[in-house]
């Protein structure tokens, strides 16, 4: 049997379990800068427990396809892990639940390319999975001396296929 995932909008409903989506809708908190920008303030709960700091770092990522092969997810249990795609196309975000210490059934998301995410602490996740080229990111996570990743590899791949 095929274990098949679809690909689902993303919006900050059905994130919140698995974390934030950082993006510009609703009216600005603030007007700044002599009245040329409106600041959306505070969209993601970062987290770099207490033995880490915040890093800003760059990915560049390859491409992918639909559909995908999910074989691997992966979580950190020390710290948050935000995506900020640096240019405006769309990538796909999975997520899983946790079920006793192992991923769950995922779930697949599309961003519509002015979204940003982040995940909370401990959250399964697939790997950065920019859509179009250039996948590159700015990545604020945790850096610090304690291990902070986890791998799951599943015993049959999930097939992500587009959505209904």
């Amino acid at each position: 049997m095929e274990n098949v995932i679809r690909v689902e909008p993303l919006t900050a409903t059905a994130f919140a379990p698995f974390g934030d989506v950082l993006d510009t809708t609703g009216a600005p908190d603030k007007i700044i800068n002599q009245g040329l920008c409106g600041r959306f303030n505070d969209r993601a709960q970062l987290d770099f427990g207490a033995d880490g700091r915040a890093g800003i770092s760059m990915f560049e990522a390859q491409p992918r396809s639909l559909p995908y092969s999910l074989e691997l997810v992966e979580r950190h249990p020390e710290g948050s892990q935000a995506f900020m795609p640096l240019s405006q196309h769309p990538f796909l975000v999975i997520v899983a639940p946790d079920a006793g210490g192992i991923p769950d059934r995922p779930h697949a998301f599309l961003t519509n390319g002015a979204q940003a995410i982040n995940f909370h602490r401990n959250t399964w996740h697939g790997v950065l999975t920019p859509l179009h080229a250039p996948g590159l990111f700015a990545v604020v996570d945790r850096i610090g001396q304690t291990p902070n990743l986890q791998e799951h590899w599943f015993d049959v791949p999930w097939r992500v296929i587009e959505g209904a």
